[in-house]
């Protein structure tokens, strides 16, 4: 398998060869991809298992972890296969399957069930169970249920919860069905899959610390530069090599603390460290995804690196920071909301404005961590400002509001449900909405990889300085040579601009304001 070859979806019917192809050479960059099931064993795996390659007539090829469950296999208690980043093809395709399967990641079936989940991604629940069996090869409550399963082993053998807490903050219904479910999926009852560890008398309730897998390399620093660069007063703040933020979760407001590795070696795993604190442990699955989505999990950054490879303009910045990732979001209408606060303005400006945004109309807090103090205002309180009274001009006040009013109603949905290009259509159709705020949008709110913002103030600086006329009917015009990364290329080019070492916290708000570095909102 070459390392720009990808093992095909379901829909197409996996290339078992190219699948057992990559078993062989234990590749860990098809970790999440697809699972190996041993017929010879009952098990299922990760492709990079360390056992010894099964032959090739004992196994079969799944693209999820559910398939494999409901084809009646366990999960290796030796890979653990389902602690692996997801498929990257998800967020690619971003087709009915990929959004059903972040929608289930952030819990929506254990709240909403799968009519909730079906109305979300536009389907009747038969037809979205038709077409993910077809594609994933389990339906929604499957695929909830391998979620659930994997949340559970992770908190079980990474944190001194009780197994009964552990159990709701799962996303169980009952400690009877949690016991059975992992009892099926791993062979092992709860409490043999803690072992003899005892659960330490100091453990506090709801606050949680797991490890969230990434494939390497993985430019930790370069990425923590950018959220730093970023920070919105009283929702994030940021250390040397640490960030934190407020999460507005369905049952309760909770804070993430993530710090980030440096990793330049292709083909591993690595880890992000990220510390939950949470009103509600059923927030564990909604939290624990958010944050993934945040620091882009999923991403296949040798792909990406190899579409570069060989370009005269994005190549060598891609060797120069390998594993750049695309920030992404726990919340869409944030996003949004400060997407519309930075048009034109400079990014300390923006940052400066959102923050008396928030002190103005956000949710108090208490969370123990200083600089963090509110919840951001969420979309229906902004659509009921009067626009005249916000710090910002009047018409981006009204555009503003006018958005506002819209994620309220449900008229513009930014939870990765609906389709992308409806999404920007909704988005377009409102005052003061143009192309680059909706694909701006697009890229952070709804993980598309291939956006492209050529007429963006530091894109073209960037070109300029690198000795391009961004005027040029170049193949850099649209970032059409560099599709479908485009965000990634993108994420390359704003990289330039960032500082070469981020502002430490107390000196954000002492950041002179006649800076301008319009690199993204």
């Amino acid at each position: 398998m070459t390392t720009t070859e990808q093992p095909q979806r379901l829909d197409a019917q996996l290339d078992d060869e190219s699948c057992y192809r990559a078993v062989k050479s234990r590749d860990r960059r098809f970790d999440g991809v697809f699972y190996t099931a041993v017929h010879t064993t009952g098990i299922y795996c990760r492709p990079s298992c360390p056992a010894r390659t099964p032959a090739y007539r004992n196994v079969s090829f799944h693209p999820t972890a559910a398939a494999a469950q409901a084809a009646g296999f366990r999960a290796c208690k030796r890979c653990l296969p389902d602690a692996t980043p997801g498929s990257p093809d998800w967020d690619v395709a971003a087709d009915a399957a990929g959004r059903a399967m972040r929608l289930i990641a952030d819990g929506v079936v254990d709240r909403e069930g799968v009519e909730g989940l079906a109305g979300r991604v536009g389907y009747t629940s038969r037809h979205l169970t038709r077409l993910l069996k077809a594609q994933l090869g389990a339906g929604p409550l499957a695929l909830a249920r391998a979620k659930r399963a994997q949340t559970a082993r992770t908190l079980v053998e990474t944190t001194e919860l009780p197994l009964s807490d552990v159990a709701f903050a799962s996303g169980f219904s009952s400690i009877r069905q949690f016991n059975e479910t992992v009892r099926e999926v791993y062979a092992l009852s709860p409490t043999e899959l803690r072992g003899r560890r005892r659960v330490a008398a100091h453990a506090v309730t709801g606050q949680l610390e797991l490890r969230l897998a990434v494939r390497t390399p993985y430019a930790g620093g370069a990425f923590l530069g950018f959220l730093a660069h970023h920070l919105v007063p009283g929702v994030e703040t940021a250390g040397p090599d640490w960030y934190a933020r407020t999460l507005d979760l369905p049952h309760g407001p909770g804070t993430v603390r993530l710090s980030f590795p440096q990793s330049e070696q292709p083909g591993e795993t690595a880890f992000v460290t990220a510390a939950f604190t949470l009103t509600d442990l059923r927030d564990t699955a909604a939290a624990v995804e958010r944050a993934r989505r945040l620091v882009d999990a999923d991403c296949d950054p040798v792909s990406v690196g190899d579409h570069f490879a060989g370009d005269p303009l994005v190549g060598r910045l891609a060797r120069a920071t390998p594993g750049l990732r695309v920030p992404g979001q726990v919340d869409g209408d944030e996003t949004s909301v400060r997407t519309v606060i930075g048009q034109q303005v400079s990014v300390v400006g923006a940052s400066t404005v959102t923050g008396r945004l928030v002190a103005a109309y956000g949710r108090p807090v208490e969370t123990g961590i200083p600089g963090l103090t509110h919840i951001f205002p969420d979309a229906a309180t902004l659509a009921a400002v009067d626009p005249e009274t916000l710090p910002m001009p009047r018409a981006r006040g009204r555009a503003l509001v006018g958005l506002s009013t819209s994620l309220a109603s449900g008229e513009v949905a930014l939870d990765r449900g609906p389709d992308r290009d409806d999404v920007r259509r909704r988005l377009l159709a409102l005052p003061g909405i143009g192309p680059w705020t909706a694909d701006y949008v697009a890229m952070r709110a709804l993980g598309h990889p291939d956006v492209f913002l050529p007429t963006d103030l530091g894109v073209r600086q960037v070109l300029v300085r690198l000795g391009h006329d961004p005027a040029d009917d170049t193949p850099w015009r649209d970032g059409g040579s560099w599709s479908p990364w485009r965000s990634y290329a993108l994420m390359h080019l704003w990289n330039t601009l960032m500082p070469a070492h981020p502002a430490p916290p107390a000196l954000e708000a002492a950041r002179s304001t006649k800076e301008n570095r319009p690199c993204g909102p």
